[in-house]
């Protein structure tokens, strides 16, 4: 069983920056970010291979940033210019194989957006 670890979420005021931080408990082959905020459904926010290759969605892209320490089976998202509707909950998925999204998934970790 895999489990996934989600930190560094938080309150944090618009144009703010906040560090996400997902621990794995073995080395996957993808991992990445959904965001779920209320009332919406579970998006898609990116994704990292074990070689670095990155897919993410063109209207986030230009203020996250999402890379991965493979010795430490951690994956970070970076979260810059921070707006109000960037709140939600953040989540890890992953998965040992080239799955999107993967079979894995955290708990879970609230970002919010507010002055």
């Amino acid at each position: 069983q895999v489990q996934l670890v989600e930190s560094g979420g938080g309150l944090v005021q618009p144009g703010g920056s906040l560090r996400l931080s997902c621990t794995a408990s073995r080395s996957l082959f993808s991992m990445g970010w959904y965001r779920q905020a209320p009332g919406k459904q579970r998006e898609m926010v990116a994704y990292i291979t074990s070689s670095g290759d990155v897919n993410a969605v063109n209207s986030m892209k230009d203020r996250f940033t999402i890379s991965r320490d493979n010795a430490k089976n951690e994956v970070y998202l970076q979260m810059n210019s921070l707006k109000h509707e960037d709140t939600a909950v953040y989540y890890c998925n992953a998965d040992t194989i080239a799955r999107i999204p993967g079979r894995y998934w955290g708990q879970g970790t609230q970002v919010t957006v507010s002055s």
